[in-house]
């Protein structure tokens, strides 16, 4: 996942192109008939009923690239496009977008260090045992999985889905190694920036989506997502990392990508995604509504990144600049879900890979098989909470995918100075949600709420679209007992959407002012009270703010950035 640049040429594009509308408005969808074509060919997804899919197949099997569930992916040329636009059995049509991919202190932060240790209690009563994610299987979909000394013969299986290069093995662009260390490469003590991934334990499924360039099609990743699920009982797998995406397109509820992720989670897997590397523009602006997709998914796992300043202190803790903020465009929800620390983080480098031999500067120590790399980015925040959701895994392995959000997100620390658009609702603390997740599961009388809590958000949500305007009205706020948190657990499958439920009658952010609880510090940047999708808003550099993100691949490319230095 490499993030270049983002011209001034998109951001033109960005401002000209895009509608703008409140809160309660709803940006048009892309509709088939709106799909711009500008080439003579064009790669696109197309979404029907069985019936219209073997109908389709069959009149355009030459321009047939690839089927998955309920969709084709078919190279067109452009008389043949346009006649399917016509096609009344077709439902929907997307293009099949370019798709890119996007820890010493780290572990501390988070805390996935106190989740290892456990804790022996008091003279051995009511101890709780330690934590590494063992028996608990993660796919990575990403650039491959490299043969490392720290993931030993972890690696459980591989698969290939890039469409352009069959038999390709190991990672030659190096991406997919750098996370898959992040999520559970063990500590070899190679080097004292790198104390091991969130679970050391986890065991890995290589699921390669992305090819030599770090690139690949949506259809791959869409195969990628279906083989995981048909392979789900076969390897156990319970947890699938996302650190990819493309900008947002089309609302959720039509994206190949997000209806993907949807089915996965409906399968049992929690996804984590990353929210994207569209945070600020090119002359340091902010964006505001750049999450990408699969992260605009509601059923995903959403993560932002944090910059640690590389100490353990969560006090000197700022959201990163270039971590992508909410809300999702078109659906205008609430996204990111959580944030992690992603910026300057140390881990696996795969040997002789794209990244390594392109920027060497970035190595940090190691040779051959045992080397390591630093990397910024979203995607490194995702690959950090992918581990963290193998520890609570490892411990509760009944906690659907729902509870899984719903306890690292009451768990997380709020940053007040994010909001909710750009740090979900906060910092995770693995100790913290597992305490929570225990808590809840138990139905102990014997805490009180803020023994349970401690420095916690005590926040949840689920959002479609609806969550900012209901935190302005306040019908969307509901404030929790100690007594709640185990109906909160059990009810999270069918949580209603748009709700920010908070633990404690005296939780600070249901008193907060509704500015403040979403847009964060930027809500001082406006006169207005209520911000709206598009209100003008400078920053105090004098910057205006960018609403959205451009969706042409000519001018901006997301994902990790690899000058940590200019972060």
């Amino acid at each position: 996942m490499l993030r270049f640049r983002v011209s001034l040429v998109a951001i033109a594009a960005v401002l000209l192109s895009w509608p703008l509308a409140t809160h309660g408005q709803r940006l048009p969808s892309r509709s088939s008939d709106l799909l711009d074509v500008r080439t003579d060919r064009v790669r696109v997804i197309v979404q029907a009923d069985s019936s219209g899919l073997k109908s389709v197949r069959g009149r355009l099997q030459r321009a047939l690239r690839r089927e998955v569930e309920g969709a084709a992916a078919l190279e067109l040329t452009r008389s043949e496009f346009e006649a399917l636009t016509r096609d009344s059995s077709v439902s929907h049509i997307s293009k099949d977008l370019p798709v890119v991919a996007d820890m010493a202190v780290t572990n501390k932060v988070t805390r996935a260090d106190s989740v290892w240790e456990g804790t022996s209690g008091l003279l051995g009563i009511g101890g709780v045992p330690g934590y590494k994610g063992a028996g608990i299987v993660v796919a990575v979909l990403d650039s491959g999985i490299a043969s490392h000394s720290a993931l030993g013969t972890r690696v459980s299986a591989r698969v290939n889905l890039v469409s352009n290069e069959p038999g390709v093995t190991g990672d030659p662009f190096g991406h997919g190694t750098h996370v898959a260390g992040m999520i559970g490469g063990a500590n070899l003590k190679t080097t004292s920036a790198y104390s091991g991934g969130s679970a050391p334990s986890v065991k890995f499924i290589d699921v390669r989506v992305l090819g030599k360039t770090g690139t690949g099609y949506t259809s791959d990743v869409l195969a990628g997502i279906d083989w995981v699920i048909a392979n789900r009982a076969k390897y156990g797998i319970r947890i699938i990392n996302l650190s990819l995406g493309h900008a947002v397109a089309e609302p959720a509820a039509t994206d190949p990508l997000c209806v993907a992720v949807e089915r996965a989670v409906k399968a049992g897997i929690v996804v984590v995604a990353s929210a994207g590397n569209y945070g600020v523009t090119s002359t340091g602006a902010p964006i505001l509504g750049g999450i990408t997709s699969p992260g605009n998914t509601p059923g995903a796992l959403t993560v932002g990144a944090v910059d640690t300043k590389g100490t353990a202190d969560r006090s000197d803790d700022v959201i990163a600049p270039y971590s992508s903020k909410g809300p999702t465009r078109y659906d205008l929800a609430v996204k990111p879900d959580v944030v992690a620390p992603g910026t300057r983080i140390v881990s696996l480098e795969a040997n002789a890979s794209y990244i390594a031999k392109t920027y060497p500067q970035y190595h940090i120590a190691g040779t051959g098989n045992n080397a390591y790399l630093r990397l910024s980015g979203t995607s490194m925040s995702t690959a950090v909470v992918s581990g963290g959701v193998a520890l609570l895994l490892d411990a509760e392995p009944s906690l659907s995918p729902a509870q899984v959000k719903v306890v690292l997100q009451t768990g997380a620390r709020f940053m007040p100075s994010g909001g909710l658009i750009g740090s979900g609702t906060g910092n995770v603390d693995f100790a913290q949600s597992l305490k929570i997740a225990d808590q809840g599961l138990i139905s102990s009388l014997l805490s009180t709420l803020q023994n349970v809590l401690g420095l916690s958000s005590g926040a949840s949500f689920v959002d479609k679209g609806t969550l900012i305007d209901r935190v302005y009205d306040r019908t969307g706020i509901r404030l929790l007992g100690l007594l709640d948190l185990s109906a909160l657990l059990a009810g999270a499958d069918s949580a209603e959407p748009g709700v920010l439920s908070l633990l404690g009658q005296s939780n600070p952010i249901g008193y907060t002012p509704a500015n403040y609880v979403v847009w964060g510090t930027a809500a001082n940047w406006t006169s207005s009270y209520y911000v709206v999708w598009g209100t003008s808003m400078r920053d105090p550099s004098g910057q205006y703010v960018v609403w959205g993100t451009s969706v042409d691949d000519d001018y901006v490319v997301w994902g990790t950035t690899v000058d940590p230095d200019k972060q």
